[in-house]
């Protein structure tokens, strides 16, 4: 009996010397829409990783809920997009246009357009976001055009990378 008390509590004590690590990654789709000649992107964020960092660069007050998100919350999200988000096709600067987000359990969707590219060979991708608040965050970014798919994950120390397609 004192021998299984004994494993019981040593169990104990080691299993709590560790604590949970938390993830901290976002997941970007882009697919090439040959018809509509446009880039199309989808990009997962976890809702409580985006609240903080927004907290922490605009507003302290934000919140991001379905029913009870902050007035103006929108224009942050948009304006921390615009500036650690960023594409270059076929080398040259590539603007987006946001289209909107939904919320879906702990992750908002975010849906992000790039017009008018005929054909691309090359895709360079800068994302930082969430970067500048978690060392450890991770962005992968998945990119489909046509039967060809490629795929990045970038970090803090390499927050940006090129995908090159033939045709």
């Amino acid at each position: 009996m004192k021998k299984t008390v004994i494993i019981a509590l040593l169990a104990i004590i080691s299993l709590s010397s560790f604590t949970a690590h938390k993830f901290y990654v976002s997941v970007m789709q882009i697919d090439y829409n040959k018809e509509e000649q446009s880039l199309q992107i989808i990009s997962r964020v976890f809702i409580d990783d985006l609240e903080e960092v927004l907290r922490k660069r605009y507003d302290d007050t934000i919140r991001l809920e379905v029913d009870k998100e902050t007035d103006g919350a929108e224009e942050y999200i948009q304006k921390y997009f615009n500036q650690k988000i960023s594409f270059l096709i076929n080398g040259k600067e590539s603007s987006f246009t946001y289209l909107g987000k939904e919320y879906e359990d702990d992750l908002i969707i975010f849906y992000l357009e790039i017009e008018n590219v005929n054909s691309f060979e090359s895709l360079e991708i800068s994302n930082q976001i969430l970067m500048d608040l978690f060392e450890e965050q991770q962005n992968i970014v998945h990119v489909k055009k046509e039967n060809n798919r490629k795929s990045l994950i970038l970090e803090k120390r390499r927050d940006s990378g090129m995908l090159k397609f033939s045709e």
